[in-house]
């Protein structure tokens, strides 16, 4: 719409309308104060209803042709949106409005009223108003125009502001965004794994991965027990339908009664409450039976990559080697021994799966798998054809002894290494159950025994080296000696006469061993007797190895000085004796027996066993002296150790007869022992050979055992015969 012209609005005369400043007199009449009609004085007399003063006061208005006077809305274009308009143009047509109806110059904001009329007579016509015939005079130009004064146009209506409402609007905005993305932050980086291991508990699944067990080899790399692979079957409690039906399907194949397979299979809750979803069936089994458990499709049944111990030789070193359970333990034998360093650290798998149906794992679902660590693998001193030989010899020799317990130990000289320990009865260690648990005994190191007469080569070790004799010592031997209350006899009567010192021990004399017992002393015997590794565990490398006990000095009675010096009143293992008499044989120095030869770490990597413990006993010479004197057993006449000579060596030993005490109670029957070394001038292998034989006669397999056993030894080992010559000529009883 165009602005309204700021010029006054003028009628059909061409007279402005609305000024009795510039209009004349009309009809002769003149002007007066009243207002004209339609002139702006009557505008301004309008109240804000749109009524005049005098219509307001109850005036009433004039009639008889008078010009109908018109209210300052009648002088606007009448358009009823105009004042609409007016706001959304901003305001300027009200400003230009305004700037046309402000009062005049000197007028100010009055506004101008209309004194009321005299009412005039009814029938009296109203006068026209009254014009100005004459012209204004003109104004005078000696005097400065007066300055109209400004208008101000009204303020428009205060609207909302737009921009204040757009910053409330964003910044409203920004912090709800900025809410949500901090929540989010917490969401997906604080509080993520609380969110995230909510529902995965159910969904984890855990298969151990067993670590491969370490292998025992004997002296040459050959197996002795090795872990293959196999399967182990397991089952998930909470996926068995049916646990009956299928233990029953699982029985045969397992070989496990129903009854312990339902067992396995109950739901049981772990510590933190939930169901366990995982339990061993069966270990080790074999793989074809594993394929026929597949075959059958059983809910909640499954099969896993395992492994079980084998045992190539069955009941070769069983007794050493023992044997693990089905979850790979070491329960007996080095297996438990050395349990730490042959079992690995089992690994896991831990991974996500579905249920149902969808019982795999889900691709891209949580995984962890710690890997298995294989165990150590050990090598032993043990030489597996000279283990198998020897009890073979033994077992064969036991064959006569119902209910008897034989030992053979074998040690290397001069290192110490056992190259076969044998015990029967024994067992295969492929299968130990079922088996008697005394023959899966070790019993070179847990056979505790009065040694008897074998131990007299340790009282004349003794007296060689505290010089109470020599090698040409003689002395009277009498048939019988008393000691306290106990007679001791010999089994070869000297009548009285001089004896030599290797005739006492061909003929095992009780009473001349007795008699330079005497001369030695009990501190001083009970001295040699630790020296030579009586009363403590050898440490060989067996658990549970046996101590056996020396009778302290304090202990003694007057009878204890005539049975110690010959073996009784002694606490001893077959080991034990055998080690004192490697002593002899290795120029009067203690080896400690040893079965460790080597650790095989999983990297290949070979450890060598701790060297053994080593002391001096005796003199080279006096050792080599004892040695000398102790041929006299395989050689003199008559002698009590002829059954264990070797055809072309040279044999020193000693024979024994002992007693089995259990609980403190003698045993029936009695111990026989020969313990010998060869080639006498430079022995090279000791052998021990021990034989408890309830119904006695065990030195009629003692002897032999030992002649076999050392015969192969040499020949095994490719010992030539002795140089030296034979023994030489002893004379029991000299002049």
């Amino acid at each position: 719409m165009p602005p309204r012209s700021d010029e006054p609005r003028r009628d059909p005369t061409g007279a402005r309308r609305g000024s009795s400043r510039d209009a004349g007199p009309v009809d002769g009449e003149s002007r007066t104060g009243e207002p004209g009609i339609g002139g702006i004085s009557g505008a301004r007399a309008y109240t804000p209803r749109g009524r005049t003063v005098r219509e307001e006061r109850g005036t009433p208005a004039r009639s008889g042709g008078a010009e109908q006077r018109r209210t300052p809305r009648s002088t606007r274009s009448g358009d009823p949106f105009r004042p609409a308009l007016q706001v959304l143009d901003g305001g300027r047509a009200a400003a230009r409005a305004g700037r046309r109806d402000a009062p005049a110059a000197g007028r100010g904001g009055v506004v101008r009223t209309v004194s009321p009329r005299t009412p005039r007579a009814p029938g009296v016509d109203e006068p026209p108003p009254r014009r100005r015939t004459t012209p204004r005079a003109p104004r005078r130009t000696d005097r400065p125009a007066a300055r109209r004064p400004s208008r101000k146009p009204p303020r428009p209506p205060k609207l909302a502001e737009s921009r204040l409402r757009l910053r409330l609007g964003t910044a409203l905005a920004l912090t709800l965004f900025a809410v949500i993305g901090i929540r989010l932050i917490f969401l997906q980086a604080v509080d993520a794994p609380a969110y995230a291991g909510g529902g995965i508990a159910d969904r984890l699944r855990t298969v151990e991965l067993p670590a491969p067990r370490g292998a025992i080899y004997d002296s040459t790399g050959a197996p002795l027990a090795r872990s293959v692979e196999a399967r182990y079957v397991f089952a998930d409690p909470t996926e068995v339908k049916d646990p009956a039906s299928t233990a029953a399907a699982l029985s045969p194949l397992l070989g496990i009664p129903s009854s312990k397979l339902v067992e396995l299979m109950k739901p049981r809750r772990l510590e933190n409450g939930k169901l366990s979803t995982f339990a061993y069936l069966a270990r080790g089994v074999e793989i074809p039976t594993a394929k026929r458990v597949q075959a059958l499709e059983l809910p909640g049944i499954g099969v896993h990559r395992d492994e079980s111990r084998d045992v190539p030789g069955g009941d070769l070193a069983a007794n050493l080697i023992g044997f693990t359970s089905q979850d790979m333990a070491g329960l007996e034998g080095l297996e438990a021994r050395y349990d730490d360093v042959l079992a690995g650290q089992d690994g896991k798998r831990v991974y996500e799966a579905g249920l149902g149906d969808l019982a795999a794992p889900i691709p891209g679902g949580y995984s962890q798998t710690t890997p298995a660590k294989p165990g150590s693998s050990l090598t032993l001193t043990i030489d597996r054809d000279l283990q198998f030989r020897t009890q073979q010899i033994l077992s064969a020799g036991m064959a006569q002894q119902r209910g008897g317990t034989g030992v053979a130990v074998i040690i290397e000289i001069p290192s110490g290494a056992v190259l076969a320990q044998a015990s029967n009865p024994t067992y295969s260690a492929a299968k130990p159950f079922p088996s008697d648990p005394v023959a899966r005994e070790d019993a070179a190191t847990s056979f505790v025994v009065d040694p008897g007469s074998i131990h007299k080569a340790i009282t004349f070790g003794a007296a060689l080296q505290e010089g109470v004799i020599t090698r040409d010592t003689a002395l009277p031997i009498a048939n019988s000696i008393k000691k306290g209350d106990t007679w001791f006899s010999d089994t070869h009567p000297a009548d009285g006469k001089k004896m030599s010192v290797p005739g006492m021990l061909a003929y095992s004399s009780n009473v001349g061993t007795i008699t330079i017992a005497g001369q030695l002393g009990k501190d001083r015997l009970i001295d040699y007797q630790k020296r030579f590794g009586l009363g403590k565990p050898t440490g060989e490398g067996m658990p549970g190895e046996a101590s056996g006990r020396l009778l302290p000095a304090d202990e003694w009675s007057d009878s204890s000085e005539g049975s110690v010096p010959i073996g009784h009143s002694v606490d001893a293992t077959p080991l034990q004796m055998a080690a004192a008499y490697a002593a002899i044989a290795n120029n009067g120095t203690y080896v400690q027996p040893h079965l460790i030869k080597e650790i095989i770490g999983p990297d290949g990597k070979r450890t060598p066993a701790p060297a053994p413990a080593t002391r001096s006993v005796l003199s080279p010479q006096n050792a080599a002296d004892l040695r000398e004197m102790l041929e006299a057993v395989t050689t003199v006449d008559h002698a009590t150790g002829l059954t264990a000579a070797v055809p072309g060596y040279r044999v020193a030993g000693k024979t024994g007869t002992g007693w089995r005490y259990v609980d403190g109670k003698k045993q029936p029957g009695e111990v026989s022992s020969f313990i010998g070394m060869a080639p006498a001038e430079n022995p090279r292998y000791v052998i021990a050979v021990f034989v408890y034989a309830p119904n006695f006669g065990g030195a009629a397999i003692a002897g032999p055992a030992f002649r076999d056993m050392m015969q192969f030894t040499l020949r095994h080992y490719r010992v030539p015969p002795s140089t030296g010559g034979s023994a030489p000529k002893f004379v029991v009883y000299p002049r």
